[in-house]
């Protein structure tokens, strides 16, 4: 599979099937992943009419530069199979990933990871191409994520998704994202967040935050926003076109932190080398550096140019 650092997911774009409007829309926002849904935001009467849609969207193209997702419906209902066999069946050749709500234990991931190999194998794709995208949003989910997370080499992405889970927990409180009324400690939602980070790293993938629904409040957006990209989060969903720019530049590494893994990147590898004498720590400034700080700056320096960023500033070797 692809590895989760070749795809960048800072914005995922929230967008219904059944709206053709909507899609079209999505075409032409500054987002690097769109998933196309056919659970939540697809009412049951219009989940047949939602997969043409889809089909038709992914055939017709238009979603360069931007990871193309369907979202189905979860294995409880009565859908998903035709879900998946329609879209990828008919579109599977302009699809990237699939993503699985209200994933509770590995078999959920196993059975999706089977029924996509037999579709790529009928339709002629390469087998394995089409990634998994898995959704967190229940109490049962969160306690099998290091499995979950290990049940197929598509996975790509473990997701946290906020509205369910609080359902789940039985949390107190109506505003997805935001602290339940009463919570005065910290932040309710830091195991949980935490707990998906760490299977993600453990195995390789990518941790993604779920949406924040209030969509005029973008300074609440910001603030939950900020918490899990502290964290480590490698992006969020986002649901309106006013949430894009804001997710974008959280998501991204600020250029004075990306010009500064860039040139630690440099002059660590100039100074390990035989021209710069062979050593495994140097001053870089006043900062010194070494194999951790390599490890630090990769992180930092490859999402920046995941993000298509340049470098403002260039580090030079001392002069001999």
């Amino acid at each position: 599979m692809t590895s989760s650092s070749v795809r960048p997911r800072r914005t995922t774009l929230a967008v219904p099937g059944s709206s053709q409007k909507m899609i079209d829309k999505a075409r032409g926002l500054s987002v690097d992943a769109v998933f196309l849904d056919l659970e939540d935001a697809c009412a049951p009467t219009a989940k047949e009419d939602g997969r043409r849609t889809i089909v038709k969207s992914l055939n017709e193209g238009g979603f360069e530069g931007k990871i193309r997702t369907v979202r189905v419906n979860d294995w409880t209902t009565p859908w998903t199979y035709r879900d998946v066999v329609e879209v990828v069946g008919e579109a599977g050749a302009n699809l990237d990933c699939i993503m699985l709500p209200k994933v509770q234990e590995p078999s959920h991931v196993q059975a999706l990871d089977l029924l996509l190999t037999q579709l790529e194998k009928s339709v002629g794709l390469e087998v394995g191409r089409i990634g998994i995208e898995v959704q967190i949003e229940t109490a049962k989910g969160l306690l099998a994520i290091d499995e979950i997370a290990q049940a197929s080499p598509r996975v790509e992405t473990l997701i946290f998704g906020p509205a369910d889970f609080m359902a789940s927990i039985q949390m107190k409180s109506l505003v997805v994202g935001e602290q339940p009324l009463g919570y005065d400690v910290g932040d309710a939602y830091h195991h949980i967040l935490m707990s998906i980070l760490m299977a993600a790293r453990a195995h390789d993938k990518q941790a993604i935050d779920g949406p924040y629904l209030a969509i005029k409040d973008l300074a609440g957006l910001e603030a939950v926003a900020k918490r899990s990209a502290a964290l480590g989060f490698d992006g969020k969903w986002v649901l309106h076109p006013t949430q894009v720019e804001l997710i974008n530049e959280i998501f991204s590494p600020a250029q004075d932190d990306f010009d500064h893994a860039e040139n630690i990147l440099d002059a660590y590898a100039w100074c390990t080398s035989e021209n710069g004498g062979a050593r495994g720590a140097a001053m870089l400034g006043d900062e010194m550096i070494d194999e951790a700080s390599r490890k630090m700056a990769i992180v930092i320096s490859g999402k920046g140019r995941a993000a298509g960023m340049e470098r403002t500033s260039v580090w030079q070797p001392p002069e001999q």
